[in-house]
């Protein structure tokens, strides 16, 4: 890992995958719980970790490289249920480049159990990793002016589900009624990084 200084306070440090960054995050987050690392911010992303309001930035970036860091440990709460109708405009392309009928995309999706890596794009957005690496997809070659609010898709490696309208140029496989943001909610994100997650196929798939 390699720790870069942002202003006084605060560090970047950059991993080399998504799962480095994410278990990372979860140890960042156990030593601050243990009372042995004092951090105000702890900000996941893709392939890097933000800590902000830290005491001794320079400390800590030296001390990173001894570090152990254990892969991310499976967390006790129960898993976050989305209901979605498997219903997307996308689906029989999703099933194609599987290699699959589309209702077996319903099934594959549903029975896997993801995990919110980070969040990010819009306020209530997570991106959630759990399909293994054969079922990644690329962004549609042209994205869409504006995508429903409650649109389950599928980008890369991630899954997301689309908090408000908004453009968009993942592939939609299905839609929720799940309200993702909600301002008058505490917290008002359902969905947090290192949250479980699990989709429930409803209605006709």
């Amino acid at each position: 890992m390699r720790a870069l200084p942002v202003g006084d306070r605060a560090l970047l440090v950059e991993l080399a995958s998504g799962d480095e960054a994410q278990a990372l995050h979860a140890e960042l987050l156990r030593r601050r719980a243990a009372g042995t690392l004092t951090v105000r911010e702890v900000v996941p992303a893709a392939r890097t970790v933000l800590l902000d309001g830290l005491e001794e930035p320079s400390r800590l970036a030296a001390q990173l490289a001894d570090w152990t860091v254990p892969p991310v440990p499976p967390r006790a709460e129960e898993a976050i249920e989305i209901p979605v109708r498997y219903d997307g405009p996308d689906l029989a392309e999703v099933a194609a480049l599987w290699g699959v009928p589309e209702d077996e995309v319903a099934r594959i999706h549903s029975a896997a159990e993801f995990r919110v890596a980070f969040c990010g794009f819009a306020p209530g957005f997570g991106y959630l990793t759990g399909l293994p690496a054969r079922y990644d997809v690329a962004r549609r070659a042209t994205p869409r002016t504006s995508v429903p609010a409650g649109s389950v898709a599928l980008a890369g490696p991630y899954t997301g589900v689309y908090p408000r309208a908004s453009p968009g140029g993942w592939q939609l496989i299905g839609t929720t009624d799940r309200v993702l943001w909600d301002h008058a909610r505490v917290p008002a994100a359902l969905l947090a990084p290192g949250a479980r997650v699990r989709f429930v196929a409803v209605g006709s798939v």
